[in-house]
């Protein structure tokens, strides 16, 4: 009975410790806007963990590329809810994501989409871990991980699916930001 109580204590603190830690980092993270729409990737983009680090901020490296998870409700969610018309943008390589006309608040913390703008950008992949049955959302260009799919759940959207996105994995551009120059 003790070493059952102390097993569960422990593995209870280390839960503490971790989402604290999480907390602590997402409350620093800020969603990247910039005026200018990015080049988009004309080809897979692979890097190095090494090039990953020197380009992405802790957190979404822990994201993109170890697929995390930020905390419900950070600043960066309270930040996407505040945005206006605009695009989004992968925050590791800037390929095209989603569009602020299928946003919604879904009110679960995280930023939702009912579509991806580009959906050759957005790969879906099953997901088994955490002993659930999910939809992982992928970047096309760089593979990193975005969140998950659900369908099914009722919202009154256009479709019955929400993307249920990491807002440090995104780069926002606001409506009416400049195209990049084409390449010559």
């Amino acid at each position: 009975m003790k070493k059952t109580w102390l097993i569960v204590m422990t593995a209870s603190l280390g839960l503490l410790v971790f989402t604290s830690i999480a907390q602590e980092q997402g409350k620093k993270e800020v969603m990247k806007t910039q005026e200018t729409a990015p080049a988009q990737p004309e080809k897979k983009v692979e890097k190095t963990s090494e090039e990953w680090k020197a380009i992405l901020t802790p957190e979404q490296y822990r994201v993109l590329r170890q697929a995390g998870t930020e905390p419900a409700n950070s600043p960066v969610y309270k930040q996407f809810k505040e945005q206006g018309g605009g695009t989004y943008y992968c925050a590791g390589c800037n390929a095209e994501l989603f569009s602020s006309k299928h946003k919604f608040d879904s009110h679960c913390g995280w930023p939702s989409f009912y579509d991806a703008s580009d959906n050759k950008n957005v790969v879906l992949r099953d997901d088994l871990s955490h002993g659930m049955i999910r939809t992982e959302v992928l970047c096309g260009k760089c593979d990193g991980h975005l969140g998950h799919l659900f369908k099914g759940e009722g919202f009154d959207t256009p479709k019955d699916q929400r993307y249920c996105i990491n807002g440090v994995t995104l780069l926002f551009v606001p409506e009416g930001g400049k195209k990049p120059e084409p390449k010559k």
